[in-house]
């Protein structure tokens, strides 16, 4: 009987002691959810404040979407939740920054953007202490991070992106095109979810990646490159755009071992959308250089640099008058020369018909790029047997007397003179004969005595 009595009152006990931590743990959970409500008042003021008109043809309010990511005094959502969604509002007010020209959050006032990005700072400053009162923690654990290495904001940030980068995932899914899509696609797509909801998912997407630098960004990957290859493969330019820039990012922060068995995956991603309008070549060529070198850097002959090679050379000379697109290839291709090596003479037939059209342009700064590469390209494969020898020093002599009305003059004439004499140098006789027509044109007294000297230097 005694020992009965001993049993009901260790139980009694235990369950009191039980009761007493769950009321505690409640406590915290609301006092949690008071800081949070403090926290974001200021953001709920200036928000309901900001005018903003949807966009012709959308039937979706951002601001009412960005309102329902603000904490509520009374709310069934867990606290977790509760600063989930808050992080996303202030990462979507933050990201409108590098979309001023996107009708969807050209609206955002700059001080609210700016509150949005301070007030992320304060939140981690006083949850990142808090993890385990909230139950935030540690969920990427297993990813083997180095938090000394973290900022507060670093440490909030990554603590989410395994619930939250899921999350997008699927808000910008719901509104691409699939596979088995009939009739008209895009609509279709549209009918399943707005497209403002992925394009909002999509820069939140990219300042969530943004916010995370090596070495612990490698250690991520697994969460990342599925939303980014998402957002490569919607319909949207908008919303391609910031997977690009997350990719970009991405790539300056990791090893390309860190990327594992996604590499041909994002390779073929790049292919696939060097097809891109104007609007984005810049960032898809910067991309998929960055890409592809960082991958197949050890290999030049790896069939990739091929077909990226051969994608970018088959716009361009689709549209070799088109400023934009050629200045953009001129000015990141170099690591993709650099990493091929005399792999380019497969593909001199059709860069240099563009290089030799482009030294004439009527801009300055595009002649001595063209200059660059054609420096590059000749110290790389000593331009081995290749037809274009005599051409390529015809079209540098008329390039070198076309200076003498341009600004930058002197820069062009001195780059077309170390180009000539490292074609004497690697051809020799074949420069020679060449040569041997222009020597004694008027218009090159100045440049003629350069090939007798042996001794010039050649940079």
């Amino acid at each position: 009987m005694i020992a009965c009595a001993n049993s009901f009152s260790y139980k009694a006990c235990h369950l009191i002691g039980f009761i007493k931590e769950g009321d505690r743990k409640n406590s915290k959970m609301e006092d949690t959810r008071l800081e949070l409500l403090k926290l974001s008042e200021p953001i709920r003021e200036s928000l309901l404040k900001s005018n903003h008109n949807p966009p012709e043809g959308t039937n979706v309010s951002v601001k009412s979407m960005f309102e329902s990511l603000l904490p509520d005094r009374v709310s069934e959502k867990a606290i977790r939740v509760e600063i989930r969604d808050f992080c996303l509002l202030c990462a979507a007010l933050a990201s409108a920054e590098e979309a001023k020209e996107s009708a969807l959050l050209s609206w955002v006032p700059r001080e609210l953007r700016t509150l949005a990005v301070t007030t992320f700072k304060e939140v981690s400053r006083v949850f990142v202490s808090k993890f385990s009162e909230v139950e935030l923690g540690p969920r990427v654990g297993e990813f083997g991070l180095d938090f000394d290495l973290l900022s507060d904001e670093g440490k909030l940030v990554v603590e989410l992106m395994p619930e939250v980068l899921p999350l997008l995932r699927g808000n910008i899914k719901e509104s691409s095109i699939d596979a088995g899509d009939d009739g008209d696609e895009i609509s279709d797509a549209l009918a399943r979810t707005p497209v403002a909801c992925a394009i909002v998912a999509a820069h939140q997407f990219r300042w969530f990646v943004t916010q995370v630098q090596c070495p612990n960004l490698g250690k991520l990957c697994s969460l990342v490159i599925p939303c980014g290859l998402v957002a490569l493969d919607h319909w949207s330019p908008a919303v391609k755009e910031q997977g690009m820039i997350s990719f970009i990012h991405l790539t300056k922060n990791v090893k390309a071992a860190e990327l594992g068995f996604y590499e041909d995956v994002i390779l073929d991603t790049c292919c696939q959308n060097i097809a891109s309008d104007d609007e984005l070549w810049d960032h898809v060529v910067e991309m998929s250089v960055l890409l592809l070198t960082l991958i197949q850097r050890k290999n030049p002959r790896s069939p990739w640099f091929e077909k990226i090679m051969n994608e970018m050379l088959g716009h361009l000379e689709r549209q070799p008058r088109n400023k934009g697109r050629y200045t953009a290839w001129l000015e990141l291709i170099d690591p993709v020369f650099e990493c091929m090596g005399l792999v380019l003479l497969a593909h001199f037939r059709r860069i240099f018909p563009l290089l030799l059209h482009w030294v004439h342009s009527d801009d300055d700064k595009i002649v001595l790029l063209v200059l660059e590469k054609i420096h590059i390209i000749i110290k790389l494969t000593w331009i081995r047997k290749s037809p274009y020898v005599g051409r390529l020093i015809d079209e540098l002599i008329v390039t070198y007397k076309e200076a003498s009305l341009r600004r930058q003059r002197e820069d062009i004439r001195n780059e077309v003179l170390q180009i000539l004499l490292l074609l004497q140098k690697c051809k020799g006789l074949q420069f020679e004969a060449a040569w041997n027509k222009h020597k004694d044109d008027p218009n090159l007294t100045a440049l003629a005595p350069a090939f007798c000297t042996e001794s010039t230097a050649v940079v």
